[in-house]
């Protein structure tokens, strides 16, 4: 199935038959049919992210990921349907790396409930949060809650003791939790 920019814009997908254009390109001529095809996968990953910065970082990957096709396949056929099936697979897998994001930090935030049980989740706060911590609290947290390893797989990873591990997890939680607090957020280290 092949989708025309008024396709796009009026939200359904047109047949092969109804003006669809597609060429078979040399190597030389892909960069510029992928100019031509920017602005109608630029819209169509704009209307379903709603966020300009994401559908311009989706639209990248999106050409590099049709450049690399044709760099390594030789010739192919390239059409705006070609490229907007392409945005589709790169927004399916911007949704599914952003769901897993957020799964980890619930998987943080729950590991670190003991005071905060009755405190709503904030993404942006946990963030920002972790990001205040010095790098050895980041990692051992990292690696422990959102990559599940057990504390000594941490230790192993990080080059310390189980014991010095679980003492760094310790004070790791507890920074995080009173910069992860309405207080700690003010941005102050």
């Amino acid at each position: 199935m092949c989708v025309t920019l008024a396709a796009v814009r009026a939200g359904y997908e047109m047949t092969a038959s109804e003006e669809e254009v597609q060429v078979r390109v040399d190597r030389g001529d892909v960069v510029a049919i992928l100019d031509g095809s920017l602005p109608v996968v630029y819209d169509y990953l704009l209307r379903r992210v709603g966020d300009r910065q994401q559908a311009e970082d989706l639209t990248s990957e999106t050409m590099l990921a049709a450049l690399t096709a044709v760099r390594d396949r030789g010739s192919e056929i390239v059409s705006v349907g070609w490229l907007i099936g392409i945005a589709r697979h790169k927004l399916i897998d911007h949704w599914r790396a952003r769901e897993r994001e957020q799964r980890r930090l619930r998987v943080i935030f729950s590991g670190m409930q003991e005071r905060h049980v009755d405190e709503p989740f904030e993404e942006s706060g946990a963030l920002r949060a972790l990001a205040q911590l010095n790098p050895w609290q980041r990692a051992a947290l990292t690696l422990r809650y959102v990559d599940g390893l057990s504390v000594p797989e941490v230790a192993a990873h990080i080059g310390r003791s189980v014991g010095a591990t679980e003492v760094l997890l310790v004070r790791a939680k507890r920074a995080f939790r009173q910069r992860y607090s309405p207080e700690g957020l003010t941005g102050d280290e």
